[in-house]
């Protein structure tokens, strides 16, 4: 059996390395009510302590002492077929909600420089299949939840009237559980056998930014840097012919890619203001994976690489933000979002897929406080997969929308 229970882990292991989320491969870029309404276009505008994550030079030009906080709800809906399987099954994946959280607060300590700290969760979100004991592809995956947190501590300074530069650093915490079902040869019976893996990581990253601001225009431009996470946790096996399910214990190291994104914004009118940011995301990071398999119980101790081939892609974004009043501003967006997933590779923890989305909200200031409110639709694009190992009656047709609703109080002291 040992051959097999080595199947088995190297298969949940690599689960590991292929985190449950939705659209950009897993990367979730709504951090900011204001920003998201405007579809994430907020790279030269920068003009709230949201701009510690879309460009962190944008905090130089807010005066005082700045709160804000809020969250994105993430409300996700796909479902599968499999048209050519026995009976042409289709399933809906399980209702869930996630509501990645977002914190800033900056403080300007002079007329030209400014410190800050965000906390947000960039990376992640979950999916959960039905009928996992007949789910066609129980065996790549039936569940799985993947949270990072983000501790990012930034510095910005005004260089001219018109200039400004940023700069911060990441600490990164990650979690991840997954569920999967193997087929194991147990002796004179052959049988489903369910396994799961539960993992954590830390690791750091940096990230920069530059600002133009001139007459009637910005020019921004951010980076954040690749980081690797190396996770490590612990697998069973719950074999139905054993009292008790086995033990073990799994490493893996995955690179999260480089981002680097170029925003430019135009004053249309006193009123109205268009915005187009450019994301450049080096996916080519998750090319593939290695990960070390240690099982006492059955003296196994094994590594194992898994291609993944994923490639560099891109987001454009475009929003408009309308001056209604001096209290209250309008915006909406539209976002364009290439996946980074072959067909060859999709798997049902991750099914991505090209995206469209649609932003509209506004935000009201009354005084010192400022209230934000974002709504997003995204509809990815239907999609099957093409896995060169299996045979035309279990390749799946994905589908998938999600609907985001932003919110964010602010306060300048």
């Amino acid at each position: 059996m040992r051959r097999t229970t080595t199947l088995v882990l190297a298969t949940a292991l690599l689960l590991v390395s292929a985190p449950a989320a939705r659209g950009s491969g897993f990367l979730i870029y709504e951090h900011g009510a204001a920003a998201m309404a405007m579809a994430g276009a907020f790279a030269s505008l920068a003009k709230d302590p949201s701009a510690l994550w879309h460009n962190p030079a944008g905090i130089a030009w807010l005066d005082g002492t700045r709160v804000m906080g809020g969250a994105t709800i993430i409300v996700p809906r796909g479902s599968v077929d499999f048209p050519d399987y026995p009976g042409a099954p289709s399933y809906n994946q399980e209702n869930a909600v996630f509501a990645p959280p977002n914190v800033y607060l900056t403080h300007a300590i002079s007329k030209k420089a400014v410190v800050g700290l965000g906390v947000f969760a960039p990376y992640g979100l979950g999916i959960t299949w039905p009928e996992p004991e007949s789910f066609p592809w129980r065996y790549l995956g039936t569940s799985g939840e993947m949270e990072t947190l983000f501790i990012n501590p930034a510095v910005a300074f005004k260089l001219s009237e018109r200039f400004s530069l940023g700069l911060g650093v990441s600490f990164i915490m990650s979690e991840l559980t997954q569920s999967i079902t193997q087929r194991m040869d147990l002796g004179e019976v052959t049988a489903d056998v369910p396994s799961s893996v539960s993992a954590d990581g830390t690791s750091f990253g940096f990230n920069a930014g530059l600002l133009y601001r001139g007459d009637g225009f910005r020019f921004g431009l951010n980076y954040r840097s690749r980081f690797t996470l190396d996770y490590s946790g612990t697998v069973s096996l719950d074999v139905p012919t054993f009292p008790a399910p086995f033990e073990g214990t799994g490493e893996t190291s995955f690179a999260f890619p480089d981002i680097v994104t170029m925003g430019l914004s135009f004053d249309l009118s006193k009123a109205l203001v268009w915005a187009v940011d450019l994301h450049y995301v080096f996916w080519s990071s998750y090319e593939s994976y290695t990960f070390h398999i240690e099982v006492p119980d059955l003296a196994l101790s094994e590594d194992l690489t898994v291609p993944t081939l994923w490639k560099d892609s891109f987001i454009f974004r475009t929003g408009l933000e309308y001056l209604a009043s001096d209290r209250l501003a309008l915006r909406c967006g539209v976002v364009y979002d290439k996946t980074p997933q072959p067909a060859a590779t999709m798997d049902s923890s991750l099914p991505d897929a090209d995206r469209l989305a649609l932003t509209a909200g506004f935000g009201y200031t009354l005084g010192r406080l400022t209230l934000d409110v974002a709504y997003q639709f995204e509809h990815f694009r239907k999609r099957t997969s093409a896995r060169p190992e299996l045979p035309a009656f279990l390749q799946g047709t994905f589908k998938t929308q999600a609907h985001l609703f932003g919110i964010n109080l602010g306060y300048r002291f």
